[in-house]
């Protein structure tokens, strides 16, 4: 192994957006949601808010609309549109994602989700794309105290692994995710969903790739 090459012996995967491709209803829906309580979101107020905890959303959401802004009325609203999208067309995989997960079980690589989003939504989508048999543990945003970015929710996703942060890579797709993978430690990287890493970001990235299976070439010298 070479010696400029950090050990990889855990992946921790962010889920929307990188796992199962959710985001683009977030988008849609978030704004269908606020429009019909008479607000008009645009696609750069979603993006400030992906991944974050409710602690940091809301204060940024009332921010945006105002102290007014009926933040879990809006959150309920889109949920229930974004649920029956799913009941009617299904959830879609983003590429790669197999492909990744089966390299990294043969490898004996233990993997970890760490998503914002609650257990129970976080179970339901997992098992609709059939993955739960390659995951070892799954951290939601329900489970910690502080979310992304802070590192609290990677921190305890490499506990539950058994190892340090250091020996383990982070799979994100957006800014919040990877601030918080970054500052708990993780080798991030980050697979682009709807916006690429700006330069704030690139020093923060250990690698960036266009797919998951694209990403199996980080783990080349590594495990």
């Amino acid at each position: 192994m070479p010696m400029n090459k950090t050990i990889v012996k855990g992946a921790v995967f962010d889920m929307d957006g990188l796992m199962i491709d959710t985001e683009k209803l977030y988008l849609r829906y978030w704004k269908q949601a606020a429009a019909d309580f008479g607000y008009t979101m645009e696609d750069t107020h979603v993006f400030a808010i992906r991944s974050l905890a409710r602690k940091f959303s809301i204060p940024m959401l009332k921010g945006f609309f105002g102290e007014d802004f009926p933040t879990e009325d809006v959150r309920a609203r889109r949920t229930e549109l974004i649920n029956a999208h799913i009941a009617e067309n299904g959830i879609d995989i983003k590429k790669g994602l197999f492909e990744l997960y089966g390299y990294l079980r043969d490898n004996g690589i233990k993997i970890a989700v760490a998503t914002a989003t609650p257990r129970e939504r976080t179970l339901m989508y997992l098992k609709k794309i059939n993955v739960l048999s390659y995951i070892d543990t799954i951290v939601c945003g329900d489970m910690v105290t502080t979310g992304k970015p802070d590192p609290e929710i990677y921190l305890t996703a490499a506990s539950q692994l058994g190892l340090p942060p250091q020996e383990c890579t982070a799979f994100e797709d957006s800014p919040n995710g990877i601030k918080s993978a970054y500052s708990a430690g993780c080798q991030a990287i980050m697979i682009p969903d709807m916006t690429p890493p700006d330069e704030e970001l690139m020093p923060m990235l250990s690698g960036v790739y266009n797919n998951l299976e694209e990403a199996i070439h980080y783990f080349e010298g590594r495990i």
